[in-house]
């Protein structure tokens, strides 16, 4: 058979571990890849099998994490692990998809033996304490990064140092080297490492009670720039009382005018539009939304509209069609990234909405009411904050497309096989299915296997 090449998760060239059931009737549940879904049979008696969990291997080659992604308990070694709830797994522990006392299988997670080879891996080693932030001199939480100078702090403890510092009317200078900021942003690579850090020393993990009154002081949600109080070519500042111009150039419709009871002052924080690169003041007391749930990214043109408030020559806001809910949205082609960007698939699917009577619009729409009704599973789903994720929610352009990308992904695969036309029926499933980056550089191979299936190689089958 034609194999494609697996994408995420490199799969190795050996089984690294496996789940050895207690009935010998069951089969062993091997993992090839450093990141599986694991998909088998959960309940003695029953050989169907279930997605229940995920499972990814440790740096240290000999341990691994382990996901509870199904609606059961799971038992490891006698703890319970509650959905959505990770634990550490060695070689030996004995692994339960639910409560055993409803007749649920047994695994006992083995670790392979390795070759030498195998053995080398690239380790990053980093000392604790270059990983704290300069303001409370702990680990950081939700890492934010500044420009030009690069430090890090949390979000909560810049987001107080921003505020204070233009209390003051002044410049906002970097807490470690007192650079002038000129941008801040999160930094999401280096949120891995500091979750990396607390579980490997729990001890340096602050109580839930400190997370939560930092969370609360936590205002930089997307990526913006400082006003410092200078005019810039590329960016429009803010009116200066004593400024005697008659042309002028605002950054924010607000911070010149009272627009719907509310008007911008001297500590106000403002966010920049992902789209127009227009700038409004961050409002956390209101209901319009100002970022994408999907992206964390900041779009002005709900907030604008919500103010009432049109756009001009010296405002720059985006249209409201590039930030809005998700049921007001309305398509009439497939988007580019659906089926993994391969063209054979989207035109198959294509074909099949015809041959059903029915528009793409309609498909989706049916597809967001199972979404809005939890009927499908999110595991995969291509946006942030995927459980807040309703009809209602606003989100951009951009992850509307990935969303209905997600959707027909679940349309085409739910599809009973005789509304399929009859050339993709014929076709045998790629080994590596949506993984498969053979199809993007091969259109042979694109054309000849069929991508809308879950991965048999380099990740658990199904």
């Amino acid at each position: 058979m034609e194999q494609g090449e697996g994408s995420g998760s490199k799969p190795s060239d050996e089984i690294w571990s496996k789940l050895v059931p207690s009935d010998s009737r069951y089969s062993d549940v091997e993992l090839w890849s450093d990141e599986a879904e694991i998909r088998s049979e959960v309940k003695v008696s029953s050989f169907e099998k279930e997605g229940w969990c995920k499972i990814t291997r440790n740096l240290d080659l000999s341990s691994a994490m382990l996901q509870n992604n199904s609606s059961n308990v799971i038992s490891v070694d006698g703890t319970d692990v509650q959905t959505k709830d990770t634990i550490m797994i060695r070689c030996g522990s004995e692994i339960i998809p639910g409560p055993a006392s409803e007749g649920y299988l047994s695994y006992r997670f083995k670790v392979m033996p390795m070759n030498e080879s195998a053995k080398k891996v690239l380790k990053i080693s980093l000392d604790s304490d270059h990983a704290k932030c300069s303001i409370c001199l702990n680990i950081w939480h939700d890492v934010v990064t500044v420009a030009p100078c690069l430090h890090n702090f949390c979000n909560g403890c810049f987001s107080e140092w921003l505020r204070r510092s233009q209390e003051k009317h002044s410049s906002v200078l970097c807490p470690h080297c007192r650079a002038v900021i000129q941008f801040v942003g999160r930094n999401h690579f280096l949120h891995n490492i500091e979750e990396e850090i607390l579980q490997s020393d729990s001890s340096l993990r602050r109580s839930d009670k400190e997370l939560a009154a930092l969370n609360s002081y936590a205002l930089i949600k997307s990526p913006f720039v400082i006003d410092n109080g200078k005019k810039s070519r590329r960016k429009r500042s803010r009116l200066q009382p004593e400024e005697d111009s008659n042309v002028v150039d605002l950054s924010c419709a607000q911070c010149g005018m009272e627009y719907a009871g509310f008007q911008c002052n001297q500590n106000t924080v403002h966010l920049q539009c992902h789209a127009c690169g227009g700038m409004m003041p961050s409002r956390t007391n209101i209901r319009v939304p100002q970022h994408c749930l999907g992206c964390d990214r900041a779009f002005c043109g709900a907030y604008w509209h919500s103010q009432q408030v049109t756009r001009s020559d010296t405002h720059h806001m985006c249209a409201l069609e590039t930030f809005k809910p998700i049921a007001e949205r309305t398509l009439t082609i497939i988007p580019f990234l659906a089926h993994e960007r391969n063209r054979h698939e989207q035109d198959i699917t294509e074909r099949c909405i015809l041959q059903m009577g029915k528009t793409l619009q309609n498909v989706v729409s049916e597809w967001i009411t199972k979404l809005n009704n939890r009927e499908i599973d999110r595991t995969r789903m291509p946006l942030n904050h995927t459980e807040m994720i309703t009809a209602e929610t606003h989100i951009c352009n951009d992850c509307f497309d990935k969303l209905v990308s997600f959707l027909l992904y679940w349309f085409r695969i739910s599809l009973p096989k005789y509304l399929l036309p009859g050339d993709a029926l014929q076709r045998e499933d790629c080994w590596y299915g949506y993984t498969c980056r053979t199809q993007h550089h091969n259109e042979d191979h694109a054309r000849k296997r069929n991508h809308v299936c879950r991965p048999t190689r380099g990740s658990i089958g199904n």
